[in-house]
């Protein structure tokens, strides 16, 4: 049965359908109010070039009906995320991005970084799309208000550890601090988070008024100054709204295959953030679909959704069951508007003024990526420039704790969600051995998804011995077409299998730099799960000795204490506290 076929059987109902290739890797994934109707439409002459590309490759053809469109909408952004389609809009550097956790489920919450939003009755802020900009949050509000940042394990120590001495925690450990206060003190940490800054400012005077009158003048003092800082903070964003308002302004720039998608959002009328985001797979796309995309893979991880987002372009077709799944999702009305006039259009030309400037930049970018690979494809004679690199590295000290790294190079680019760590299973320093091993033990999972697709390249961190390796294990797995090279340190030349004399580049070739950021990232991630798993190896061997410490214990007091040197200076009140102690 062919795939037209398939199509002409769907039902006439709301779902998902799922083009899929030769070894069953999706495609593409779209959703519709009718599968019948719609993926029919696949198979009618005058299709986009991408389109037809995408159905000369697929194979299988698979739906899932839903009871409803918004629930197709809602499966469609689940899958487009698990599986990254080629042929889908995708966010460009799409990743678990970080989040702001508050762990309001716990008697003393924390404040910590996390990538896995869970189902756990914790508060989550973001998704941040630059790490830079997360750290940066996470160290402004150590500033402004003294919460705890201790794992639960260390929490149960009982001990305050410097933070207090500095005030930056109340140290709730210790029972210095009652619930009802701290709980205070993560409410403002939520309200700063939200962008509600006037309703902060308000709950701290309120609370500083309080301590004055109870003659706490010391405890006044500290409030004023954290309601000065924060309005230090408040100061240097922009107002744009003089009332009170919450809405997120969208505007999307592409060019080609390329896409650039901003988020203004704004808070009681203050400009708080803005978010980036590339985009990939919007050629032979509308804008209203490319924006719709985008829309769609936003919001689905938003932490918040505002009563309001303004867009710089209609969303077409999709815009009606778009707005009711954003209404269900924030659990009240969402207005979607293209302004034409006024404050709410200069908002929205000042977001695409941002999206086309940073889209220029992008395509510079790739332009200049794309010349290093050919650059580099022309240097090592290679049939086309190499899309996907990779990179094995070894990390041991005289064959004790040897481990191996992967690191990946996508475009001229780190694609680090796609590094690999090896511990070695080989005995003795013998880096060939080693070499070999890892090198055929990612081979042999060249059909895991954790592992594809398999690379353009292959570089080894070595020498001839550690190329001639690696070699030996790609042809034992039947992947001895796929070019490898090594690239020595000092000298920096590359070795070629089938070549008595090395490639020697200039210092100053753009394709040997590539090369070398490749290989220094395997080497950096090699050498930091070496030192990790030898500090593991140094204090659980340390423990060993201990009579009566076997390994549950082992892990429990490391857990609770974090270094041997804290396990050394606990009491043995403390000591006992360790559960399974």
């Amino acid at each position: 049965m062919t795939l037209a076929d398939r199509a002409a059987q769907m039902p006439d109902r709301p779902g998902v359908y799922l083009f899929r290739d030769e070894r069953g890797r999706v495609l593409y994934v779209g959703k519709a109010k009718s599968l019948n109707k719609r993926v029919r439409t696949y198979f009618q002459r005058g299709q986009p070039a991408k389109v037809m590309a995408m159905l000369q490759r697929a194979q299988d053809l698979d739906f899932i009906v839903t009871d409803s469109e918004i629930e197709a909408l809602i499966l469609e952004c689940n899958l487009i995320k698990e599986h990254r389609p080629r042929y889908n809009v995708v966010l460009k550097d799409d990743k678990n991005y970080p989040y702001i956790k508050v762990t309001v489920n716990e008697e003393f919450p924390r404040v910590l970084i996390t990538r896995r939003q869970l189902q756990d009755g914790a508060r989550y802020f973001g998704p941040y799309t630059r790490a830079g900009a997360v750290h940066d949050t996470l160290r402004l509000l150590k500033k402004l208000f003294p919460f705890r940042s201790c794992t639960q394990q260390r929490f149960t120590n009982r001990r305050p550890c410097l933070n207090f001495h500095i005030k930056r925690c109340l140290a709730p450990c210790t029972g210095q601090v009652d619930r009802e206060e701290y709980a205070a003190v993560i409410r403002e940490v939520c309200l700063f988070l939200e962008g509600r800054h006037e309703d902060l400012v308000k709950d701290l005077t309120a609370r500083m008024q309080e301590a004055a009158e109870h003659l706490e003048f010391e405890r006044a003092a500290e409030l004023r100054d954290q309601i000065q800082a924060i309005e230090q903070v408040v100061a240097r964003q922009k107002i744009v709204s003089t009332r009170l308002e919450d809405r997120d302004v969208v505007a999307l720039a592409r060019d080609g295959d390329t896409g650039q998608a901003v988020v203004f959002q704004v808070r009681q009328g203050k400009l708080v953030a803005e978010e980036s985001l590339p985009l990939r797979g919007t050629a032979d796309k509308s804008e209203e679909e490319v924006l719709a995309a985008f829309i769609k893979q936003y919001y689905s991880r938003a932490s918040f959704i505002p009563p309001e987002i303004l867009l710089n372009r209609l969303l077409g077709d999709e815009e009606e069951v778009i707005a009711a799944w954003l209404a269900a999702a924030r659990r009240g009305k969402v207005r979607l508007e293209t302004p034409r006039r006024g404050k709410k259009r200069e908002l929205v030309a000042m977001a695409e003024r941002n999206a086309a400037y940073l889209l220029a930049r992008e395509v510079a970018r790739e332009a200049h990526d794309a010349e290093v690979l050919a650059e580099l494809a022309r240097a090592l004679e290679l049939h086309a420039p190499p899309r996907r690199m990779e990179a094995f590295d070894i990390s041991h000290i005289q064959g004790r704790e040897a481990v191996a790294s992967m690191a990946v190079f996508q475009d001229g680019r780190p694609q680090k969600a796609a590094y690999r760590r090896f511990r070695i299973h080989s005995r003795g320093p013998d880096d060939f051995a080693a070499m070999g091993e890892v090198v055929a033990r990612r081979f042999a999972r060249a059909d895991d998804p954790k592992f594809a697709p398999l690379p353009d390249l292959v570089l080894i961190d070595g020498g001839k011995g550690q190329l001639n390796a690696a070699l030996k294990a790609m042809r034992a797995a039947g992947h001895g077409e796929i070019p490898v090279f090594s690239l020595a340190k000092e000298e920096e030349l590359i070795y070629a299998p089938g070549r008595s004399e090395p490639i020697r580049l200039p210092r100053d070739a753009a394709a040997l730099h590539l090369l070398q950021r490749l290989r220094d990232e395997a080497h950096r991630f090699a050498v930091e799960y070496h030192r990790a798993a030898r500090t593991r190896k140094t204090l659980g061997s340390l423990l060993e000795e201990i009579e009566g410490v076997g390994a549950a214990r082992r892990r429990a007091l490391l857990q609770a204490f974090g270094s041997l040197e804290a396990i050394r200076k606990a009491s043995v009140e403390e000591l006992a506290r360790v559960p399974g102690m």
